[in-house]
């Protein structure tokens, strides 16, 4: 029954090492979470210290994520990953010998303006690791190993067997001798300090971004092939996230199309060509300028509190020229026009240019209210245009009481280049649920997001809580590779965040993003070249 056990578990790491060659992140968090309460008990009984145990495990996952392809007989991972352990320790014991005054330099570093009472919980929570480490450093690591993993994995002794490659009855031994030489009056007590510093999401999570970029092993392309058969890599998800990724581009492209159709004259297209380069151009600056800034701070031994005020500054002053840009596309489109109309008039002697042809425009006759159901503009911007204004609504400036769509979008549901609503996606996005290149609001999404629960690739600035594989600052909770809060990387942090909530309705938000970015804008370029040209 063991060895069955045995070698269905070493098929499942076998398809987990191929799938995360092929650069599947998914397989990849999935050997992660087999094997974090593994590495990190093993490593807390050599160093008997909580967090930097957990410091080293995270460093072999790491390390794993970098040198998988070297990995020549993938079912034997678990083997492999341990002695990666086994040598991070060896180091860090070599190290620690060198430093014997490293206590005394952590109580120099603590943080003096802490109040009493966060000085006295970590106190409490100093003496409770060294009383419980007192207690088993007295044993020899057969009978410390399969103990700490005993309690950390409830209770279950075929558990300890199998991940130490022991039989149930060798197991029952070690952990019966074990107990014996616990100290009586700290059984009780080292069996429930166990079970509370198992690892948990935030230590996964924690893994995950310090591995987010870093690319995938040199033999990622070659194993991809095989992956790709088995469907891993080209899942769901990865469709999504790649639409996602994308949307902005691919939506600028049609929006480009469909400005080319409405221009008349040279001038007009090489503004549109102008203005679609400076859009991007920005957006490119300011990601770049995020991943450098991203580099820096995890590249240097200092304070890192500058860098992460530079990427929060970035990211308003990526806020503040889209608004400028906007602000001078619809100036600089109606100057333009109203002056290639004096100067060309021969350019616009067709019926769709004629201020009050049908083409340029569509409404429902239904109305709800008095307002029209449906308010479509397809012309570029001129003097003394009215935005569009209806229950669903799409021009250069929309306002909608449903839903709208254009450069400035304004309705419950809002999809612009600069959005405001309750659900708002943009390349600037304002609203409850902010969702953008920058995402503001009470929960933002983005490259960058500022809310009262930020989620971002790069730079999450949250009141509550941050979530970034790059910088996260927030007043209680924070997961990131760069991340600063009371409760950081921890399964306090993912708590607060709600990593599980994210993670159950992450394809959903990925689907919604890429279908009401890429389909509006598909939808308006048609309809452009069906009304509007010559």
């Amino acid at each position: 029954m063991f060895n069955k056990k045995k070698t269905k578990a070493s098929n499942d790491d076998t398809f987990l090492v191929m799938s995360s060659l092929g650069g599947d992140r998914d397989a990849f968090c999935e050997i992660v979470s087999r094997y974090q309460n593994l590495l990190c008990s093993l490593a807390y009984s050599s160093v008997g210290d909580i967090k930097q145990s957990e410091d080293i495990a995270q460093e072999v996952f790491v390390e794993a994520w970098k040198k998988l392809d070297s990995l020549l007989a993938p079912e034997k991972l678990k083997s492999w990953l341990c002695g990666i352990l086994r040598f991070k320790l060896s180091h860090y014991r070599r190290k620690e010998e060198k430093q014997p005054l490293r206590n005394a330099d952590e109580i120099d570093n603590t943080d003096l303006t802490a109040n009493d009472s966060e000085m006295e919980d970590v106190a409490i929570r100093e003496q409770q690791q060294a009383l419980l480490w007192k207690a088993l450093d007295k044993m020899d690591d057969i009978y410390r190993e399969p103990l700490i993993l005993f309690y950390r994995e409830h209770n279950s002794v075929e558990h300890v067997a199998r991940e130490l490659d022991l039989s149930e009855d060798t197991a029952k031994q070690r952990l019966s001798r074990g107990r014996k030489l616990l100290q009586k009056s700290m059984i009780k007590y080292v069996e429930d300090a166990l079970v509370k510093s198992k690892p948990g999401a935030g230590f996964t999570a924690a893994v995950l971004l310090s591995i987010s970029g870093i690319a995938p092993p040199v033999k990622a392309a070659a194993i991809g092939a095989g992956a790709v058969k088995t469907g891993s890599l080209f899942n769901l998800a990865s469709v999504l996230a790649f639409l996602v990724a994308w949307s902005g581009v691919i939506s600028s492209f049609f929006g480009l199309k469909a400005v080319l159709v409405q221009s008349r004259t040279q001038r007009e297209r090489q503004q549109a060509i102008k203005i679609v380069v400076l859009f991007m151009l920005f957006a490119i600056v300011f990601v770049a300028g995020m991943l450098l800034l991203k580099q820096l701070a995890l590249s240097t031994s200092s304070d890192v509190s500058a860098f992460t005020i530079a990427a929060q500054l970035l990211a308003l002053t990526f806020v503040a020229s889209y608004l400028a840009l906007v602000d001078y596309m619809f100036k600089a489109m109606r100057r333009l026009r109203f002056q290639e109309r004096l100067l060309y008039p021969e350019a616009f002697l067709g019926q769709v240019d004629q201020k009050n042809a049908k083409q340029r425009e569509y409404k429902s006759q239904f109305t709800l209210l008095g307002i029209p159901l449906f308010h479509f503009q397809f012309t570029k911007p001129e003097m003394g245009d009215k935005p569009a204004f209806g229950w669903i609504a799409g021009g250069n400036i929309a306002y909608g009481l449903l839903f709208a769509w254009g450069g400035v979008a304004i309705a419950p549901v809002s999809v612009g280049i600069v959005s405001f609503g309750v659900i708002s996606i943009g390349a600037v996005g304002f609203g409850i649920l902010g969702i953008g290149v920058v995402g503001i609001g009470v929960i933002g999404f983005g490259v960058s997001a500022i809310a009262y629960k930020a989620y971002a690739s790069l730079s999450a600035l949250g009141w509550e809580s941050a979530f970034s594989s790059g910088f996260a600052t927030a007043k209680e909770a924070a997961i990131g590779a760069i991340a600063q809060a009371p409760h950081v990387n921890n399964d306090m942090a993912a708590e607060v965040i709600n990593l599980s909530g994210l993670s159950q309705n992450y394809l959903w938000i990925l689907a919604v993003i890429a279908a009401l970015v890429i389909i509006p804008a598909v939808w308006h370029s048609i309809k452009v070249q069906q009304r509007m040209k010559k």
